[in-house]
């Protein structure tokens, strides 16, 4: 049997006994091409080019040789899309003739328990083409939006940047919504309340709100609604509220001496219903919400949850289904379960008569299923003390809100006072409402608390005393309340899944992975802790308008969604992959056309501006940079020297981080995509990069991201000292071969705090200082200040110390395993003298007279370092195998 990783093969062994070799392919092991586009478009039948993908070569052939040798080849990678697509690769890999397809069979399990993997093989079956088709076309249908729109990125703004299908479309929400935020005007509204009592019964005090006079509801205008049927759009309205400080202030005085009385009173019972259990979309909502928990590490947990964990005595056990999934369809043996449970534990009243049944968008029997404990008896108790915290958080979740999808209403009270208020001097009658709802049985609410956003004026929380055979009321005070509309709230990862959910953008399977690629591309940052908010950064601006403006068909968030439709229609073999192909090309290859000749060439922007260069007093002109747009001398020159050099940071191009939703405190730790756990920073032969901890754990979890240049940039900080030869401060900085010391005033000042060797100078050339540097490969070797003037190098430290047996002027410190040791540098050279090859000329006789010294010096002058280790070097890759940081193909 085969599955993607090695925990899933690790937990699914123990239940298959002898007979079963199970091993894992390590996630895809056939990709399109990296330097090629890899899809046939001269034809137009967009047959993709696979190949095996780098690094997966030697699982390939490993895992041919066991398949040869095997009766029976069980390809079993998830239940979905993607999954068929990893079994359809294996099948092309291991099946090279009839005789080897024959013996390769499909199967698929929702839930990774004895029972589920055993009952999988009677019901074995072929690759599913339809799903493979509409993972392929996805993948296509990626790759030539990527591989052709990117170049002209590059050449237009900036190396290095890329656009995809779906990604893309994601920023334009969040950029959209960043300029509305801007456009924004708030009006202002006042609200009013009363505090008012029965009559002659004080302490049975309520409030009331406000609503209308004379029975015409009392409405602010708000507007037009953008998305309104005409073209104007349709009014808007703020309801229960007043215009403005003077109107209100007139309601104050007309009320002074109002009689107060009950007009109307209605009592109903309400209920409320539970909810199906999770889908993908929802449990990444309410992991947000309840527990802070971003999208990339909701997975991650979820992930492991999945795959199993060790449960002492019952070994490795998978506790919850397959977590990408729109369906909230559930296995009746798992109703038949939950509803035991509930029966004996909460008892008769909390079950309803028959079980509730959830239907999906597509009201369809689909071979998913929401997400669920594998056994609703093993509750969060029962199992904590082998959890990890997040998994415990994450499990209890999933847990309760499954439990409780199949438990009966909670019923409520709910009481509504319509109040009026006679101000006879005014002639008007201002009308009140409150209403109330107290809690007369919990029922499912008893498990699970429902995660929603309630409003501000929300009053059906409210407590309210006894109002039988009530008429007249007292009035305590009144309560008038300025306030001012809100702009629409920036996108959080919970709100931004639901608005990709909500148009159709995307599948569970690709939620994640939209919102890490947008942030891993800088185009969006996030700010306010686990749950902050987006903000587009400006080159993130500039990408999505470009594509917007020069694709506006591609990427149309309708049409984006329309391709996600045709792809189910692909999946259920109602439409043709080739034709779904045909269509969107038609489209991309007329747009692309026009934009390689009309799109604007970021690169050379030249935008004259209002601002006066503080040096010389010349206009300032905005341009564009590596990090964005900066004001720049127009009288800047390159022919010539002498003209003026200054720039400054275009402050208003970047995101307003002074917000109160950015200055909110919270954590900063990234997530592994695939266990959850808190990622580590490392530094690896490229330099520092983002790894998980359990990269050497069994089974090992070899996640890695690499940061990018910016990222590991750090801004310079002070040191304390005075440049030596123009007086300004010096700085520590971040450079491509790690940190230095140099002159705040750079360019203009170019000086660079040297690491020298005290007391020594150059044994060489007498001169020259002896100074640390840093080769490019990141080894370190000591040289003269004088370069190249002088080319003296040493690979070990020089130390000013006088060789006693020799008489060398400096010796050098060596690390060895054995310790650390002092020795002469003549040593190395006599040594070096009986390895090499015997030579004759001039110039190395002469070479041979010079270094001819032999000097065996050598003295110990303390312990070794530890060995380097995962925590202090990162993970211990074995030479040749340098390829397992990518986990997974783009």
């Amino acid at each position: 049997m085969i599955v993607e990783s090695p925990a899933k093969a690790k937990t699914i062994e123990k239940y298959l006994g002898k007979g079963f070799d199970v091993r894992a392919s390590v996630g895809h092991i056939m990709d399109l091409p990296k330097n090629d586009i890899g899809v046939e478009l001269k034809k137009r039948t967009f047959e993709p080019d696979l190949i095996v993908s780098p690094g997966k070569e030697k699982v390939v052939e490993q895992l041919k040789k066991l398949a040869a040798k095997a009766g029976e080849v069980y390809l079993a990678p998830d239940p979905d899309r993607e999954g068929e697509a990893i079994a359809y690769h294996l099948a092309l890999q291991l099946g090279t003739n009839a005789k080897e397809r024959r013996k390769i069979r499909r199967v698929t399990f929702n839930e990774i328990t004895k029972k589920a993997v055993q009952d999988a093989f009677n019901h074995a079956r072929d690759i599913d083409q339809n799903l493979v088709d509409a993972q392929q076309t996805r993948r296509v249908l990626d790759r030539l939006v990527g591989y052709q729109i990117s170049p002209l990125l590059w050449d237009k703004v900036r190396r290095g940047l890329s656009a995809g299908r779906v990604q893309t479309v994601a920023l334009r929400l969040i950029v959209e919504r960043e300029r509305e935020i801007g456009a924004f005007q708030p009006v202002e509204y006042w609200t009013l309340d009363a505090i008012l009592h029965p009559e002659r019964r004080k302490e049975s005090k309520f409030k009331a709100r406000f609503i209308g006079i004379n029975g015409e509801p009392a409405r602010v205008a708000n507007g037009k609604d953008k998305d309104g049927p005409d073209k104007n759009g349709k009014d808007q309205f703020i309801a229960n509220a007043l215009p403005d400080k003077k109107t209100t202030d007139a309601a104050l005085a007309d009320l002074k001496d109002a009689k107060w009385s009950i007009a109307s009173i209605q009592s109903r019972e309400q209920q409320r219903r539970p909810v199906a259990p999770f889908i993908t979309s929802q449990l990444q909502r309410d992991a947000a919400n309840k527990l802070g928990f971003n999208v990339r590490r909701t997975m991650g947990v979820a992930q492991r949850l999945y795959e199993g964990v060790d449960l002492g005595s019952e070994g490795t056990t998978g506790l919850i289904t397959y977590m990408r999934t729109d369906s909230p369809r559930v296995a009746p043996e798992a109703v038949t379960a939950a509803r035991e449970w509930i029966a004996k534990q909460l008892g008769a009243q909390y079950l309803p008569a028959a079980a509730n049944v959830y239907k999906g968008k597509k009201d369809a029997q689909d071979a998913h299923e929401a997400i669920r404990p594998t056994d609703a008896a093993r509750t969060p108790e029962s199992i904590a003390r082998y959890l990890t915290d997040e998994q415990l958080k994450l499990y209890t979740l999933i847990w309760k809100r499954f439990v409780a999808s199949q438990m009966v209403p909670a019923v409520y009270d709910v009481t509504t006072a319509n109040i009026t208020a006679d101000a006879k001097k005014a002639g008007k009658t201002y009308d009140f409402r409150v209403s109330g709802s107290v809690l007369r049985f919990d029922g499912f609410l008893k498990v699970y608390e429902v995660s929603e956003d309630k409003k501000d004026d929300d009053e059906s929380a409210n407590r309210l005393p006894n109002l039988d055979g009530v008429k007249v009321l007292e009035r305590d005070e009144l309560l008038p309340e300025e306030h001012a509309t809100q702009p629409p709230p920036r996108y959080n990862e919970a709100s931004l899944v639901k608005e990709l959910e909500e148009r159709g953008i995307g599948r569970p399977s690709t939620y994640a992975s939209i919102i890490n690629t947008i942030q891993d591309r800088e185009y969006v940052v996030k700010h306010g802790g686990s749950r902050g908010r987006f903000y587009p950064t400006e080159i993130g601006v500039v990408v999505c308008d470009l594509m917007v403006k020069n694709f506006p068909y591609i990427f149309d968030t309708k049409y984006t969604a329309k391709l996600e439709e045709e792809l189910d229609d692909i999946e259920e073999g109602k439409e043709k992959w080739t034709d779904l192909l045909n269509g969107f090309y038609d489209h991309f290859e007329k747009e692309l056309k026009v934009a390689g000749k009309k799109m604007e060439n970021i690169k050379r922007m030249e935008q004259v501006t209002n601002e006066k260069c503080d040096v010389c007093g010349s206009p300032l002109v905005l341009k564009w940079g590596k990090f964005g747009t900066f004001y720049a001398c127009s009288a800047y020159n390159k022919k010539d020297p002498t003209s003026c050099t200054f720039t400054k940071e275009n402050i208003a191009s970047k995101p307003d981080l002074n917000t109160p939703e950015a200055q909110e405190a919270g954590d900063t730790e990234e997530y592994c995509e695939n266990c959850g756990k808190v990622m580590v920073l490392r530094r690896g032969l490229f330099g520092p990069f983002m790894a998980c901890p359990d990269y050497n754990a069994d089974p090992p979890c070899r996640t890695f991201r690499k940061l990018s240049q910016k990222q590991q940039q750090k801004p310079p900080e002070p040191t304390g000292e005075d440049c030596p030869v123009c007086g300004k401060p010096l700085v520590l900085r971040q450079g491509a071969y790690g940190e230095f010391v140099s002159c705040s005033g750079y360019p203009k000042c170019k000086y660079i705090k040297q690491n020298l060797i005290p007391g020594m100078k150059c044994p060489k050339c007498g001169e020259g200082d002896i100074a640390e540097r840093k080769a490019r490969r990141g080894n370190i070797f000591w040289g003269c200040t004088n370069y190249p003037k002088c080319d003296f190098t040493s690979n070990y430290k020089p130390v000013p110390k006088k060789c006693p047996e020799c008489g060398s002027p400096y010796l050098v410190e060596k690390v060895l395993k054995s310790g650390v040791y002092l020795e002469c540098p003549n040593k190395k050279k006599a040594a070096e003298e009986e390895a090499a090859p015997k030579k004759r000329g001039k110039k190395t006789a002469a070479a041979t007279e010079e270094n001819a010294i032999v000097c065996s010096y050598s003295k110990r002058i303390g312990d070794a370092p530890p060995p380097p280790t995962a925590e202090t070097h990162g993970p211990l890759i074995e030479k040749g195998k340098e390829e397992k940081r990518e986990l997974q193909p783009a």
